[in-house]
């Protein structure tokens, strides 16, 4: 079976969310090509890291307002196509905001007002236990990345390159050579 429909799809998906905006002074579509430019210029060799900051925010396409579940949503999205890297940083990107504001107490005055606002629905600050278990994760230094860049691409008028042009990144993640 050909995967380019599938990564069509998620294509398909980003477009769509130029039409939601979660609070933000921005649409989702326009964050998530900021979030994966910044991903870009910040970790040139990540391209996992890099589509994660694309897709990270999909899950608000499919449960719009739901701040506690979005994530998980995003990355049942992703995993089939993108692959478990992917659908890792994507399930995790609100609890590495919930790690950074119990790591750094001043990491909270970076948020956005609706993230703050966002941050209770997702649980408030890690425990001790859901912090032992991120700082195990071998991925707990990409999920910070992503969850700054995420937290910086909020500009309204940011110059990103387009949608299209992180059409073969997608293919290399999702593991197939464009023809």
């Amino acid at each position: 079976m050909d995967p380019a429909p599938d990564v069509d799809a998620i294509l398909d998906l980003l477009e769509e969310s130029a039409a939601y905006d979660d609070g933000e002074p921005v649409d989702l579509l326009t964050h998530a090509l900021q979030c994966a430019a910044l991903l870009a210029e910040s970790s040139p060799n990540d391209l996992e890291l890099q589509v994660a900051g694309l897709v990270h925010d999909l899950g608000h396409v499919e449960r719009p307002g739901d701040d506690a579940h979005h994530a998980a949503a995003g990355a049942h999205l992703v995993s089939d196509v993108l692959g478990d890297r992917v659908a890792f940083l994507v399930r995790h990107h609100a609890d590495a905001k919930r790690y950074l504001v119990d790591s750094d107490p001043s990491y909270v005055d970076t948020l956005s007002p609706r993230s703050r606002e966002s941050l209770a629905a997702q649980g408030g600050p890690l425990s001790p236990e859901e912090r032992a278990v991120l700082q195990g994760s071998h991925s707990v230094d990409a999920l910070c990345a992503l969850r700054r860049a995420d937290d910086a691409a909020k500009v309204p008028g940011a110059t990103t390159p387009a949608l299209l042009a992180w059409l073969s990144v997608l293919r290399a993640v999702a593991g197939h050579v464009p023809s």
